[in-house]
């Protein structure tokens, strides 16, 4: 399969893995081949999922009417349940099984894990919305606690732009490397930690991006660096991986050939889409990054004229 037709059916790949020639009857067994891989209902997984809606739902229920609408409002709510909708279907869904046999697949799982479902749930801001879920005794407490034994200061260090930019970068090269990806394939425990660092520190990064509490640590334009040269990186990972001669991942040798690819193809897939819709998120989030630099530049344009304006008429009066 050459790299023009790996490119065409991206989105076909993407969605069930529809990787053979696109006849009925090639797209029906593939169909019939996902359906049988059957759903991983992890206790932890799901207990986790449902506690954060749980925890989000009560907290807007407790947020008085006005708050709710002028700090969280319904679009919001809509992200942080289509992240959680995003991670149930990655992690849970037959899906789940299909990262086993096919790296492109598990491909589409990190790019879930790392760009999809991290952005949305930051942007419901998560962590305010579920502090109100506690009685109003219990978030004085947490107060008291957050500010009194230094995790105020971790957190702060913890989230400083350049140690999360590193921290990303590493984690993102590290479990890409054969060796580390291997041992993920190997043992379900290194695989949840590989998907707990994934989630984490992308939570990290898009909390940086976005700000969800509105104080920027970060001016726009450092932020365009912050997000322009980790996914320079996304595209490099990306490209190495369609462009190499050989397969990279021993785990996926006897694997492909069961859905129409051979190794070397579904590594192809796997960085195509490593490289292109990761791409277009980075520079989706470029575009946006900059339209509010923009809008935040002519607002202070606007307020320093009009300040000069008063002054004037002031000095004028006198």
């Amino acid at each position: 399969m050459r790299l023009v037709r790996l490119v065409r059916f991206i989105p076909s790949a993407m969605l069930l893995g529809f990787f053979a020639e696109p006849t009925a009857s090639a797209q029906a067994s593939l169909l019939t081949q996902f359906s049988s891989l059957g759903w991983n209902w992890d206790p932890c997984i799901l207990a986790s999922l449902m506690l954060a809606v749980l925890g989000y739902l009560c907290g807007l229920s407790r947020l008085n009417r006005v708050l709710r609408a002028r700090s969280f409002g319904w679009m919001r709510a809509l992200a942080f349940g289509a992240g959680i909708a995003a991670l149930f279907l990655v992690l849970l869904s037959p899906f789940d099984a299909l990262d086993d046999q096919l790296f492109s697949a598990h491909m589409v799982q990190h790019l879930v894990l790392l760009m999809v479902a991290p952005p949305l749930l930051i942007s419901g801001r998560p962590g305010l919305v579920t502090l109100w879920a506690f009685p109003l005794g219990w978030r004085r407490g947490i107060s008291r606690i957050w500010r009194r034994t230094g995790l105020r200061r971790l957190a702060h260090w913890l989230m400083s732009p350049l140690f999360v930019w590193m921290l990303c970068s590493s984690i993102l090269w590290f479990w890409h490397l054969p060796g580390p990806y291997g041992w993920a394939l190997e043992s379900e425990y290194v695989h949840a930690l590989e998907h707990i660092c994934f989630l984490l520190s992308s939570l990290m990064f898009w909390s940086v991006v976005l700000e969800p509490l509105g104080r920027r640590r970060l001016d726009y334009g450092s932020t365009l660096l912050f997000v322009a040269t980790f996914g320079l990186q996304n595209g490099l990972l990306g490209a190495l991986l369609t462009f190499s001669g050989r397969p990279l991942y021993a785990a996926y040798l006897p694997t492909t050939a069961a859905w129409g690819l051979t190794p070397l193809e579904d590594q192809q897939l796997a960085g195509l889409i490593m490289w292109i819709p990761a791409s277009l998120i980075h520079l989706t989030t470029l575009f946006v990054l900059f339209v509010a630099w923009m809008r935040t530049a002519e607002r202070r344009a606007v307020l320093t004229a009009g300040q000069h304006r008063r002054t004037v008429f002031r000095a004028e009066s006198t």
